[in-house]
C-alpha cells in the first residue's frame, strides 16, 4: 500500500510507539487521525508534525469508555471517504505477581487492552475501506510467551493475538487485511524503575520506538500484510515456547528470584500505567 494520502486512524498516539509511528507515517504522507487520552501531547504532536496541513486532526478520547468510542464513531461519520488504516496501539500494563494484582487492576488491563480494542475494531469496520482496507494491532511477544510477574498483561496480549489472527480468518473472503505486530522490549516511559532495574540485570535488550515504528509502516507497505515478531533470540523462543513448553518453564524458572525480586520493589503493589503496547524483551539465559 502506498500510504500518500491513505487516511491512518492511531489510536495510542501519545505514547512512545505511537508517537513514533504516527512521525513515520506523516514523512509518507499519510492523513493522521490521532487518538489518545492525554490532549497536550496530541497537540504537541498535531504541531510538529503540521497536521492540518495535510487534513488530519487529533481526537481526545479514552476508547476503553463508551463515550470515548463513541466520539470516534462521530468524527468517522464526519469523513468524506472511508479510512484506509486502523492501527491499534493503545493499552496499559501491569507488572507484579497476580497475588499482588489489584482486582481492579486486572480488571483494567483486559478492559482496555482486550475489550477496548475489539470494540474500536467493530466500530471502525463499516468506515474501512473494503478494497484496501488494514487492521494492524500492536500486541506484544508477551501474546506467544507467558512471562512471570505479568500474567494478567500477557493474558491480555494473548487475547489480542488471537483476536486478531480470527478476525483474520472472518475477512478472509474479501479485500481488508488484519495484521499483528509483536514487539519485544521497548525504550519507552511504559518501563517502571524496577523494569528498567530488572532488564539489566537479566541482560535483557530494548529497541528504540523508532524501530517498531518502521516495521509498523514496512507492514502497511507491503502487499500482502504478515504477522511479525520483532527481536532475536525472542523469535527462537517464541517458536520453541509453541512447541517445547517445558524448555521455556526450565529457563524462566530460573530467572524467578530475579523477577519476583523486582517484582516486589514495586512502588505500590499496583503498577498500571498509560503504554502504547512496549514490552519486556524475553532473552533467557
Amino acid at each position: 500500500m502506498n500510504l500518500h494520502g491513505k487516511i491512518v486512524l492511531l489510536t495510542g498516539a501519545s505514547g512512545g510507539i505511537g508517537r513514533a509511528i504516527a512521525r513515520r507515517l506523516a514523512t509518507e504522507g499519510a492523513i493522521l487521525i490521532l487518538v489518545g487520552r492525554t490532549l497536550p501531547a496530541l497537540q504537541q504532536l498535531a504541531q510538529e508534525l503540521d497536521l492540518q496541513a495535510n487534513n488530519g486532526f487529533v481526537l481526545e478520547a479514552d476508547i476503553a469508555t463508551h463515550g470515548g468510542r463513541e466520539k470516534i464513531r462521530t468524527a468517522l461519520l464526519a469523513l468524506p471517504q472511508p479510512v484506509d488504516v486502523l492501527l491499534n496501539c493503545a493499552g496499559i500494563s501491569l507488572f507484579g505477581f497476580l497475588t499482588d494484582n489489584s482486582p481492579e487492576a486486572i480488571e483494567q488491563v483486559i478492559a482496555t487492552n482486550v475489550t477496548a480494542s475489539i470494540l474500536l475494531t467493530r466500530l471502525v469496520l463499516p468506515f474501512l475501506h473494503r478494497e484496501q482496507g488494514r487492521i494492524l494491532t500492536v500486541g506484544s511477544s508477551f501474546g506467544g510467551l507467558g512471562y512471570p510477574g505479568f500474567a494478567a498483561y500477557c493474558a491480555s496480549k494473548f487475547a489480542l493475538r488471537g483476536f486478531s489472527e480470527a478476525l483474520r480468518r472472518e475477512l478472509s473472503d474479501g479485500q481488508i487485511q488484519v495484521g499483528y505486530l509483536a514487539p519485544r522490549a521497548t525504550n519507552t516511559a511504559i518501563n517502571s524503575p524496577a523494569i528498567m532495574a530488572m532488564n539489566n540485570t537479566l541482560g535483557n535488550a530494548m529497541d528504540e520506538p523508532e524501530l517498531v515504528a518502521a516495521i509498523a509502516v514496512k507492514m502497511l507497505q507491503a502487499t500482502q500484510m504478515r504477522d511479525r515478531n520483532i527481536g532475536w533470540p525472542e523469535r527462537l523462543f517464541l517458536r520453541i515456547n509453541s512447541i517445547f513448553p517445558r524448555i521455556i518453564d526450565a529457563a524462566l524458572r530460573k530467572q524467578l528470584p530475579i523477577i519476583r525480586r523486582y517484582a516486589n520493589t514495586q512502588s505500590a503493589p499496583v503498577a498500571v500505567a498509560p503504554v502504547n503496547n512496549a514490552t519486556i524483551s524475553t532473552r533467557l539465559s
